[in-house]
C-alpha cells in the first residue's frame, strides 16, 4: 500500500524539539530564553514525561552530596516544586517525591513564560533527511497531518526516534537478544498509615519469605518500593515487565497487560503481609510504561563505564553528574538479582562530591548534521545509560542541546562548528554545574 498526500508547513522555526519529558521542557526553556524560535511536540497531554505521565514517584539526585550537579534548569525545577510542596531537595544528594499535578503546573508555566510554541497530543510520524540534514519533522495531530521545518532539531524521544528517522546508527541492550531493563508501571496508592511501615529490611524479609512460600506468579525480588507524598498517599514503583522492548508498540501492550494483572497480587502482598498498608488501596496505574532503557543513539563520542570509575574530566564538558549505575537485571533470577545489588550499592557508586562529564559530543549522533539529542539516549554504553537516565541527568543533557541550538541558531553555524568554549560560557550564565572550565 502506498500513501501520499500533501502536507501543510504549520511552524517554521529555528529549532523543533520532539519530545515534551524532563530533557524537551529543559531544551525548549532554554533555547527560548535565549532567543530561538521554539517548538515542541508532545505525544501525550502533558509535560513531564515519566515524572507526570508516568506517575515515577520520585526524583533521583540533583547532586552528588556537596554540588548541585543539574544546576540551573534543574535547581529552578527543585525549588519551584519545594516553594509549593514544602518538600525540600536533600543537601545530601538524595531523592525526593514528585507531586504530579504541581510539577504538571510548573512545566507549563515555565513554557509559556519563554514564549516556546507546544501541542500536546501529536506524534512524530515522519523526518525529511537529505545527507544527514532533517528538512522536516512530520507530526500527526488530532486534526491532521503537519510538517515543522526548523534550523536544527533536538531529540528528546527518549527511544532517539527522530534520529533514527534520520538516519543515525544506534545500540539496544546488550548480547544478540539485545536484552534492555524490564519497565515499571507505576502507581498511585492511598490510606497508607506511615507510622507502622516497616524499616526496608523487614519489607525485604517479608518479601523474601512470600517467594519462598510461591505467593507470587511470577516472583520478583528487585522491588525499588512506595514513596510517601502525602499524609496517607504513596506512590508506587513496584513490579516490573520483563522482556519489554519500549520501541515495539506490542511489546509495550503486552507489558501493560500484564503489569496491571501482577499488580494486583502486589496490592493483595502489602494488604496482608505489611503493617501500616492494611486498608491500603492502588488507586491508579499509569497509562504510560515506565520504560527505562530502549536505543541509546552513537554519537561522536559514547561514554562508557570507565569514564564513571575514572570521575572523567572532558575539554568539552556540558555538565556533570553522580548518580550510580542502575541496571535493572531479571530479579527472577536470584544470582542476577545479587549481581545488581553489588553493582549498585558498591562497586558504581561514588561517593560525596564525585562526578563525571559529560561532553558536548555525547549529544551529536553519527551522520547527522543539524540534530542533537539529549535524555535517556544520549551516547554511551549500556552500564552509563543506566546513570545518566534519570530526570536530573536528561535536565543537564536537555539544558545544553537546548543552549546549543540557541547559539548555533544566532551565529548560523553548523553544530559541530560551535565553539565549545561560547557553549560552556553561556551554560554556566544559565545556572549549569561546570566546575572544569575556565574563562
Amino acid at each position: 500500500m502506498r500513501f501520499e498526500r500533501e502536507i501543510p508547513v504549520k511552524y517554521s522555526v529555528d529549532v523543533c524539539i520532539v519530545g515534551g519529558g524532563p530533557a524537551g521542557c529543559a531544551a525548549a526553556v532554554t533555547a527560548a530564553r535565549a532567543g530561538a524560535k521554539v517548538f515542541l511536540a508532545e505525544a501525550g497531554g502533558c509535560f513531564g514525561g515519566l515524572g507526570t505521565r508516568g506517575m515515577v514517584p520520585a526524583f533521583m539526585q540533583f547532586s552528588d552530596g556537596v554540588n548541585w550537579n543539574a544546576d540551573g534548569f534543574g535547581r529552578e525545577i527543585a525549588e519551584l516544586h519545594r516553594k509549593e510542596t514544602g518538600i525540600a531537595f536533600s543537601p545530601r544528594g538524595k531523592g525526593f517525591s514528585i507531586k504530579v499535578e504541581v510539577l504538571k503546573r510548573i512545566y507549563d508555566k515555565l513554557m509559556v513564560d519563554a514564549g516556546v510554541d507546544f501541542l500536546f497530543e501529536t506524534r512524530l510520524i515522519a523526518a525529511e533527511a537529505e545527507e544527514g540534514v532533517i528538512k522536516a519533522a512530520v507530526f500527526a495531530g488530532k486534526s491532521e497531518l503537519f510538517a515543522v521545518e526548523a534550523k536544527y532539531f533536538i531529540d528528546c524521544t527518549g527511544d532517539g526516534l527522530l534520529s533514527v528517522m534520520a538516519g543515525a546508527p544506534y545500540f539496544k541492550g546488550e548480547g544478540k537478544r539485545q536484552e534492555m531493563m524490564p519497565g515499571t508501571l507505576c502507581q498511585l496508592w492511598c490510606n497508607i498509615d506511615w507510622s507502622r511501615r516497616p524499616t526496608g529490611p523487614e519489607l525485604r524479609a517479608a518479601l523474601d519469605q512470600a517467594i519462598d512460600e510461591g505467593y507470587f506468579t511470577d516472583p520478583d525480588r528487585h522491588h525499588p518500593g512506595i514513596w510517601r507524598i502525602g499524609d496517607t498517599t504513596g506512590g508506587g514503583n513496584i513490579g516490573h515487565a520483563y522482556g519489554l522492548d519500549g520501541t515495539d508498540e506490542k511489546s509495550l501492550t503486552d507489558a501493560l497487560v500484564t503489569q496491571r494483572r501482577q499488580l494486583l497480587e502486589l496490592r493483595n502482598f502489602y494488604r496482608e503481609r505489611i503493617a501500616g498498608y492494611e486498608e491500603a488501596e492502588m488507586l491508579l496505574t499509569a497509562d504510560m510504561m515506565g520504560v527505562r532503557e530502549s536505543r541509546r543513539i552513537d554519537c561522536e563520542y559514547n561514554l562508557v563505564v570507565e569514564d564513571f570509575r575514572s570521575r572523567a574530566v572532558f575539554a568539552d564538558e556540558i555538565g556533570r553528574y553522580s548518580y550510580p549505575v542502575d541496571i535493572h537485571r531479571d530479579a527472577r533470577n536470584k544470582a542476577q538479582y545479587e549481581t545488581f545489588l553489588k553493582e549498585h550499592t558498591e562497586e558504581l557508586r561514588y561517593g560525596d562530591g564525585e562526578s563525571y562529564g559529560i561532553p558536548y559530543r555525547t549529544l551529536l549522533p553519527k551522520y547527522t548534521e543539524n540534530l542533537l539529542v539529549a535524555g535517556r539516549c544520549v551516547g554511551t554504553d549500556r552500564q552509563m545509560q543506566a546513570s545518566i537516565r534519570v530526570m536530573p541527568g536528561c535536565y543537564i543533557t536537555g539544558q545544553a542541546a537546548g543552549m546549543a541550538a540557541a547559539l548555533a541558531a544566532k551565529k548560523d553555524t553548523a553544530l559541530r562548528a560551535l565553539p565549545v568554549e561560547e557553549l560552556q560560557a553561556a551554560l554556566c550564565e544559565a545556572g549549569a554545574y561546570l566546575p572544569n572550565f575556565k574563562k
